[in-house]
């Protein structure tokens, strides 16, 4: 875990103090500056900021522009809610010009401008949209949801705000293997081989054979999203991490006993063991060899699609035995 930093001066330019930390300690600066000033706790901050991203840009040269590479924030403005929806100037600036069309761009940085593409001025602006019905989660959620207009985009907002209050500033890129390296095991890419069970069907994952018990741990922090039984993955368990992606834990000889949906873990923590469920109702084991099958989808905002994960594992496997020596 980065150690918690505190609440200093942010701009679009970090000064040459502020740059010797690293980027997850100079946005938490940047949240808890905000935080401080709209009274909002620094971790609804954070969430907003890192769900936008990982959404998939409206336009991929309209994002280039809005967000510059030295920027600490990722937030993207609706086309017209910054500087008012007939603003016939939709790079408005002005103070002035954007109340008068009913914009809600403000100026955070005190330098008269409301720029969209200054972090405490954007940051500013969607804390003070999202105290804009009250201080309360409830309140907040309804905020976001006006905002979004996604039930979705509402749940993975919060998750993510409760997994940087459980954990602070993490990396959303530290990883483990979900396998102990020390374990017999052995995988290959079986992404879109057939399956016949249940009609047939394309393979949207990696299958790691290994022995009956081996641990299977998780590969980010990140939150509980499902757990318990399901035909096709038998024992399977569900994590959401920072990145929107869902990592998907199949085949499970079972669960540890104190990890529920809604708790928080780390790369490494065990979830569960290898085993061979799956393939008919619940209790159904032993109709295939024991091994994981361990699935990885993305969500874009729009839609949730898988993508193979073998790649992810060979990193992960590589960079965990450097760590080992």
């Amino acid at each position: 875990m980065i150690p918690i930093a505190s609440a200093a001066a942010s701009s679009d330019k970090p000064d040459a103090a502020s740059s010797s930390l690293s980027i997850y300690e100079q946005r938490r600066d940047l949240y808890e500056k905000i935080g401080i000033q709209t009274q909002i706790p620094w971790y609804w901050l954070a969430a907003i900021d890192q769900y936008e991203r990982t959404i998939t840009p409206r336009s991929r040269k309209k994002a280039k522009k809005e967000i510059k590479t030295d920027r600490l924030t990722s937030i993207r403005f609706k086309e017209g809610i910054w500087s008012g929806p007939i603003n016939p100037d939709p790079a408005d600036t002005n103070l002035t010009t954007i109340a008068l069309f009913g914009g809600i761009g403000k100026d955070a940085s005190a330098d008269g401008a409301a720029d969209p593409t200054n972090d405490d001025d954007s940051l500013y602006t969607m804390a003070s949209y999202l105290i804009s019905l009250g201080y309360e989660e409830e309140d907040f959620q309804i905020a976001l949801w006006r905002y979004y207009q996604n039930d979705s985009a509402v749940r993975r907002i919060r998750q993510f705000a409760k997994i940087y209050k459980t954990f602070g500033p993490i990396d959303p890129s530290a990883s483990a293997f979900p396998l102990p390296l020390h374990s017999i095991y052995t995988y290959r890419d079986t992404w879109g081989d057939r399956r016949g069970w249940g009609g047939l069907r394309t393979h949207e994952g990696t299958d790691l054979f290994a022995p009956y018990g081996v641990t299977v741990r998780s590969v980010c922090y990140g939150i509980i999203e499902t757990k318990g039984w399901n035909p096709y993955g038998g024992w399977r368990i569900g994590i959401r991490d920072l990145h929107n992606r869902y990592h998907y834990y199949a085949h499970l000889q079972g669960f540890e006993k104190k990890i529920e949906v809604g708790d928080m873990v780390t790369p490494g923590q065990t979830i569960g063991w290898v085993g061979s469920s799956g393939y008919g109702p619940p209790g159904t084991q032993g109709r295939f060899p024991p091994h994981l099958h361990y699935g990885i989808y993305r969500d874009t905002g729009t839609t949730e699609w898988a993508f193979n994960p073998y790649p992810l594992l060979k990193q992960w496997e590589k960079a965990e035995r450097a760590r080992s020596r």
